[in-house]
């Protein structure tokens, strides 16, 4: 009687093995569900953005680079290099999980994710790790292509390990939250046209904002893009233009602050329940 109590006490009342108050069974199970679906693609998911971001080195090195350009006392093309990885997963960690959620809500598959003995949070923290395994993989690719360009020291590790994975966790929650906003493919492609991609591009991934003059500096600095990528560049070629704890301190906030809206949207089933 006793050995049954315990068992009856580690399982929910679908029958899944719990730890604590966590189903981890059910978060690795959707996990692998994810990355399962990704790598069935994995020439779009993956190689794509590594031939995507090499193109744009090949170009700016070759019509910049050649010249003997500096941003600071740091050679073009390394400064570059971070920067391109940085935005190859912010863009990979975001579409893995708006794809996911948009494509089952327009199957009409959502409900069954609904009815699973999954917590809003662990949805979350599955959905997350999942986007999180695909950024992270993607980066290290594109990483890996950028020494057939430039020599990369990686002086400060913990800064490359802290930057990628924060920027992958929060296009990863930021992907949650407009995957179940958008109702519409053609939402879902605004968001990313219009906020993740422009947010990227003037974040400082081409260039040194300290270039810009006044109030655009100041506003450069309100974009998490910029922390992201300047602390992930750091990392790896010991050069930044922000504050270091500043920005560490505002992504691990903002990331925080997007945890717990993706939890009351899922919990509340905002525009996923019929």
């Amino acid at each position: 009687m006793k050995n049954g109590s315990t068992i009856g006490h580690n399982l929910s009342p679908y029958g899944q093995r719990r730890i604590g108050t966590v189903n981890w069974l059910g978060v690795w199970t959707l996990y692998v569900k994810e990355v399962r679906r990704f790598f069935k693609v994995v020439g779009q998911t993956v190689f794509s953005p590594i031939i995507t971001t090499a193109l744009f080195m090949t170009v700016f090195t070759i019509a910049l680079d050649s010249t003997g350009r500096y941003v600071g006392d740091v050679p073009f093309a390394l400064f570059l290099a971070p920067g391109l990885v940085i935005m190859a997963i912010l863009q990979n960690a975001f579409a893995n999980t708006i794809s996911s959620i948009m494509t089952s809500k327009m199957q009409g598959n959502i409900i069954d994710l609904l009815l699973a003995p999954l917590g809003p949070s662990e949805m979350t923290l599955a959905f997350t790790l999942a986007a999180v395994t695909r950024g992270i993989l993607v980066g290290i690719s594109v990483l890996g292509s950028m020494f057939l360009f430039t020599d990369i020291p990686f002086p400060n590790l913990w800064a490359v390990f802290y930057f990628g994975i924060s920027a992958a966790v929060m296009l990863a929650l930021l992907g949650i939250i407009a995957g179940i906003w958008a109702e519409k493919w053609e939402q879902s492609s605004s968001i990313t046209n219009f906020i993740i991609v422009p947010l990227s591009f003037l974040s400082g991934t081409f260039y040194s904002i300290k270039r810009l003059p006044g109030i655009w500096h100041d506003i450069s600095q309100m974009n998490p893009f910029f922390y992201l990528i300047d602390g992930f560049r750091y990392g790896i070629i010991d050069h930044a233009e922000g504050n270091l704890l500043i920005g560490a301190l505002y992504i691990a906030v903002l990331n925080i602050a997007l945890w717990l809206t993706c939890y009351h949207m899922l919990k509340s089933g905002y525009k996923l329940r019929p």
